[in-house]
């Protein structure tokens, strides 16, 4: 039976590549204005954008150990192999709830076959690893082939990105107080990335211009063979700024493929609107 591949919504994958691959997605929890909503099934980005802009402070929750277990047998049960590629388990305790699962099932049935990765990576970090992944699965491959590519993308991702205001890295305990004032005074812009499943600062760059460019430089300094590459633009409702660094991108590396999405209600619910964020390869598969 052929791999059966999962993941969650904050891998921000966007639906044609999900419908494409016939990849499953497991909701992240949202909570807003005192409702709880699934992420991209009951919420989709726009409306929490929106409440933010308003000044809402949305808050999310891991995906539950039940959800992963209903999810998991379904396939199980028809003997077909899973693996379920997990938001970074240093942002949300999604991981943890689905390895939850997978023992209960396993305890059931000794034939079980899931297997989980923790990706490390967040928005279309987490999601170029299975769109990756995916196209082993269909090319063919043994499970340890596709898992090895998986892990290899894994090992290999970068992040690259900013946020339009500070303010909604502070509500998230990611800067202080003082210093998303301070930020936003002198119009400082923040870049990070993710360096072992973390959020980290990476420096700081005054004004919103300087940030793209020095977007499309740190893709030239750490990515690798960036022409053999496909590259993901996430964004927080500002198509517009996504499209320019994609332009840009391309003048100056020419990779085979650009993917552009909005940034889905899990993740925006802490970046915030305006969050312009890049993902890349520091090395590519031979």
């Amino acid at each position: 039976m052929s791999v059966k591949l999962i993941v969650d919504s904050g891998s921000d994958l966007p639906k044609d590549i999900l419908e494409q691959h016939d990849i499953d997605i497991v909701s992240l929890i949202v909570h807003l204005n005192g409702q709880d909503y699934y992420d991209r099934d009951t919420i989709d980005s726009q409306k929490v954008y929106d409440a933010m802009r308003e000044g809402s402070a949305p808050k999310t929750a891991q995906a539950t150990p039940d959800t992963f277990y209903d999810v998991f047998k379904q396939y199980t049960d028809e003997g077909r192999p899973v693996i379920y590629l997990a938001f970074s388990s240093e942002l949300s305790g999604t991981y943890q709830s689905a390895m939850i699962a997978k023992q209960q099932i396993e305890d059931d049935n000794e034939s079980a076959e899931i297997y989980i990765i923790d990706t490390r990576a967040a928005s279309m970090g987490h999601g170029l690893v299975a769109y990756h992944t995916a196209k082993a699965i269909a090319n063919g491959g043994s499970v340890q082939d596709i898992l090895d590519t998986a892990n290899f993308y894994v090992n290999h991702m970068v992040h690259v990105f900013t946020v339009d205001d500070l303010e909604y890295l502070q509500r998230g305990g990611r800067v202080s107080k003082a210093q998303a004032f301070v930020g936003g005074m002198l119009k400082i812009k923040p870049l990070l990335h993710v360096e072992d499943g973390k959020l980290v600062p990476l420096e700081k760059v005054r004004g919103s211009k300087k940030v793209i460019g020095r977007m499309v430089d740190l893709a030239g300094e750490r990515g690798n063979s960036l022409d053999q590459q496909t590259i993901a633009i996430t964004h927080g409702d500002d198509e517009e700024t996504a499209q320019k660094l994609a332009e840009k991108l391309k003048e100056a590396y020419n990779p085979q493929d650009v993917i552009i999405h909005q940034i889905g209600s899990a993740i925006g619910a802490h970046a915030g609107p305006g969050t312009i964020a890049l993902f890349f390869l520091d090395d590519v598969q031979q």
